[in-house]
């Protein structure tokens, strides 16, 4: 098992993917069957900026209800009427940057513009960059709730356990990408999931319009960051986020993707490629690799043709084991048209796709991630 590897050296083992003839959907399944490729050794480790969001907040009650019977400093922007953060501009600064609740407090609301080196070849932001705003979210929701610990988005009695969250399965849903320079403004909020998780669900809206564009929802569970093992949410940490349970769906039942994601394997899968191994950036403060990592990898697999002809619109990810950087990794995707009219008849061209996703460790095939995606096809 390799330390690190890098894909400095791309070999393909195989007859080329794609062809420029190849302009419908039968041309990408045709010339895509059983394809592998693999990666040269080297190293490359890229040196990560990292950011800290230490907000504290003035919070005795939340919805009524007493929070770790604490009584913190507090932030003006919070605390003052508008009139009086409208005379304090370093406040209203900081509420742009680290956000603010809404709704009574259930509701945390956080602004962002995307940048320049958060947009894709075609100019607007990519799916990796909507997870990592919405992670964003979530970290400065509990950093900003008077309930946060020194954990990475650990309360104060999960941090005193040694407990740490993490996402099982998250479904993001996508009807337009925000382009370079756009405002968007995400709410996200928690509920509980079952007996023993914790439900997140987000909303991203595009600033100027307030109309929503992304919508996502995701389940979390809580694990010993040093012995690895999942645990019980214990009933102090319950009583530190049921006051800011709220019981609201971001994304209806009858659209919550609920399917189950076959298992691919070598026979089954269209596309494969191997020698993915995380970078030392990839690792998040939990000692593991970020959960929006894997979605790159997903991609790896995906035909550069239905990267450039089609929109990812939604995708659901399964996670099933964590993995270090000691790990390496294949990523295996198989493909499907969904049923399409075109003029009140099937078409069979240019029709949405449907692509299933496994990531699993390259020694032993020990699944990692599944994943579904659905693709449209972009219209002149």
């Amino acid at each position: 098992m390799a330390s690190m590897q890098n894909s400095a050296g791309l070999n393909v083992h195989a007859n080329s993917c794609f062809s420029e003839k190849n302009d419908n959907l039968e041309g990408i399944f045709n010339s895509c069957r059983r394809v592998r490729f693999g990666f040269d050794d080297g190293s490359k480790v890229r040196k990560p900026l990292r950011l800290n969001a230490n907000t504290r907040t003035n919070v005795e009650t939340i919805n009524g209800k007493k929070v770790n019977g604490s009584h913190v400093g507090g932030i003006p922007h919070l605390d003052q009427t508008n009139s009086e953060c409208d005379d304090d501009q370093d406040s209203s600064n900081h509420e742009y940057l680290m956000g603010r609740f809404v709704e009574n407090r259930f509701v945390f609301r956080q602004s962002f513009v995307i940048r320049s080196y958060e947009i894709g070849p075609d100019k607007t932001a990519t799916m990796e960059t909507l997870m990592n705003l919405l992670q964003e979210t979530a970290l400065n929701h509990v950093a900003s709730s008077g309930v946060g610990g020194n954990g990475f988005g650990a309360t104060r009695e999960m941090s005193i356990r040694k407990l740490i969250w993490v996402v099982t399965r998250i479904l993001v849903q996508v009807d337009k990408y925000s382009s370079w320079g756009d405002l968007v403004e995400i709410d996200t909020w928690v509920d509980a999931a079952g007996k023993n998780g914790m439900r997140r669900d987000w909303v991203i809206r595009d600033f100027n319009t307030q109309k929503i564009i992304t919508r996502a929802t995701s389940t979390w569970v809580m694990m010993n960051r040093e012995t690895r093992r999942l645990s019980k949410i214990p009933e102090e940490v319950k009583n530190e986020v049921q006051p800011f349970y709220l019981n609201r769906a971001s994304i209806p039942p009858q659209n919550n993707d609920s399917e189950k994601i076959e298992k691919l394997t070598h026979e089954t899968a269209h596309i494969m490629r191997t020698g993915l191994a995380p970078r030392w950036s990839d690792m998040d403060a939990n000692q593991h690799v970020n959960n929006v990592k894997y979605i790159g990898w997903i991609l790896e697999s995906v035909p550069i043709k239905i990267l450039e002809d089609y929109n990812l619109t939604s995708m659901i990810l399964e996670y099933r084991r964590e993995c270090h950087q000691s790990n390496v990794l294949e990523s295996l995707t198989s493909m499907k048209p969904r049923t399409c009219e075109e003029n009140g008849e099937i078409a069979k061209e240019n029709c949405d796709l449907e692509c299933t996703h496994l990531l699993r460790m390259q020694d032993d095939h020990a699944e990692i991630v599944r994943a579904r995606s659905v693709w449209n096809f972009k219209k002149p």
